[in-house]
């Protein structure tokens, strides 16, 4: 079944999921003015899926029932599918110039899918027949599920098993013939609370003493025992203000992340997908973020296009578009832009089958991919910010604009004289020019960098976790052998 984006957020209403907000439990979190925009977000996926124009992007043919899914559903099954996956992530990311949320479900999909089975093949388990089984149910009813590897950690020098507070890591409390319970924690987690469902997989490769550590498993987001703290973001009360409108520059779509936690949360055994096998919990790691270090090469961009296009304007509003400089710098902004599609295209197209019949993507072109990502975004809105100006920054607020309190010596409203000290070019009004310069300070510094700047650096892991996996990848090793034979150096 696809579902529209209205029946997604139906859906919602129907869940009781605890959500806590500014210290205080939020009752009506589908139609919070804060929380609503993530939610419409999400269900631009849903919409879009519907729509004759994309529906090669964003459905595909199910592997497990034949069926057409969304592809935010979808296993992988060829290199195809892959580059598909992030030219839809692109495309999202113009239509909502946010974090759309499903990336980290669809992913965690196709690690836990593959690890599954590998699992199984060397211990006789039945993980992934369990997986598989919920697969079944998530493409039926198109869910959107969020993927959570992230824990708190606590003290990074020490295992988790080491840790004084053992809730820092997720882990297995107790075991019982029908299942586990887990207590712990989820951190800095996307679309966690518009997510029916989430599957939890390790945060970190583990060793014999961290087993119970070692653990992946679904979970309606409503379960006993789960709760959600909301995460601010810079800007975010502007959304509780009397007609917010101007001032938020993202007139309707916005990101989300929140703390989960697991109070003695209990897992059915048909939704185990892990439950001591420490030894593939690093399997599990690497294959998710080498897929979710892709899908940053389409979201990303598709957002950075929106940035770009706003700088343009910007330019165009503030009558300076045809300066060389300005010219420049949106050139340099569309390569930097494109630099980092190229990475993501250029991992999936290198992909290949996994042992459990899905694609997996090259992780090293992967890695590269988020390493450029670490870098480019910075470089475009410090681009874009030039570009704009200090009024981004520095504009009054839309009850200045919209005043009838009179302040000049001939009647002038304090509307008026806003309007009229910061017009610009011909070609726009006073207040499009405000509405631009908005939205591009919403994207650089607001609540929308959560899901572009700064999601940029932190999402998937940091800057130094991909060297190391381009490290790890790079074959040093087979490049001193190509050296060795090229200047003639025999042993």
């Amino acid at each position: 079944m696809l579902m529209t984006g209205a029946q997604y957020i139906e859906s919602l209403r129907k869940m009781k999921t605890r959500v806590y907000m500014f210290g205080e439990l939020v009752e009506n979190w589908v139609d919070h003015p804060i929380i609503r925009p993530s939610i419409d977000c999400v269900a631009m996926t849903y919409d879009l899926a519907h729509d004759p124009e994309y529906a090669d992007l964003m459905t595909a043919t199910s592997n497990l029932t034949g069926e057409t899914v969304n592809r935010f559903c979808h296993l992988h099954q060829s290199t195809d599918d892959l580059r598909k996956k992030v030219k839809m992530q692109r495309l999202l990311g113009q239509k909502t110039a946010s974090c759309f949320q499903r990336c980290v479900g669809m992913d965690a999909f196709n690690a836990v899918f593959s690890t599954t089975y590998e699992i199984d093949q060397k211990y006789g388990t039945a993980y992934h027949e369990n997986f598989k089984n919920f697969m079944i149910e998530v493409q039926n009813n198109d869910w959107i599920v969020d993927g959570a590897m992230t824990d708190p950690k606590g003290d990074r020098g020490l295992a988790p098993s080491a840790q004084r507070d053992p809730d820092l890591f997720m882990h297995i409390v107790e075991r019982r013939e029908d299942g586990i319970v887990v207590c712990g924690a989820k951190a800095h987690q996307t679309g966690t609370i518009n997510s029916p469902w989430h599957i939890i997989m390790p945060t970190q490769a583990m060793r014999e003493e961290d087993a119970d550590y070692a653990v992946s498993f679904a979970t309606p987001s409503d379960a006993d025992g789960i709760y959600m703290i909301y995460g601010r973001q810079s800007c975010d009360t502007r959304k509780l203000e009397e007609g917010a409108d101007l001032d938020l520059g993202n007139q309707k779509f916005g990101g989300q992340e929140a703390l989960v936690v697991f109070d003695h949360v209990f897992i059915p055994n048909k939704y185990i997908f892990m439950a001591g096998e420490f030894d593939f919990a690093g399997m599990m790691v690497e294959r998710f973020a080498g897929y979710h270090r892709q899908s940053y090469g389409g979201c990303k961009v598709g957002v950075g296009d929106v940035l770009i296009g706003a700088a343009a304007l910007a330019a165009e509003y503030n009558g300076a578009q045809k300066a060389s400089h300005i010219k420049d710098k949106l050139i340099e902004m569309i390569h930097l832009n494109e630099t980092l599609y190229c990475c993501g295209i250029a991992c999936s197209a290198e992909g290949y089958p996994t042992a459990a019949g899905n694609y997996q993507i090259d992780l090293l072109l992967a890695n590269v991919c988020k390493q450029n990502v670490t870098r480019f975004p910075y470089d475009i809105t410090r681009l874009a910010e030039d570009i704009a100006g200090g009024l981004m920054v520095t504009m009054p607020s839309q009850a200045d604009f919209k005043s009838d309190v009179v302040c000049g010596k001939n009647g002038e409203t304090v509307a008026e004289i806003c309007d009229k000290f910061f017009s610009g070019s011909p070609a726009c009004t006073t207040e499009e020019r405000m509405r631009v310069l908005r939205l591009i300070e919403n994207m650089c510094l607001g609540s929308a960098a959560v899901g572009y700047r700064t999601e940029s650096l932190h999402g998937a892991g940091s800057p130094q976790a991909q060297r190391i996996m381009i490290q790890r990848q790079g074959n040093l090793a087979a490049k001193k052998e190509l050296a060795k034979a090229i200047c003639g150096i025999t042993k």
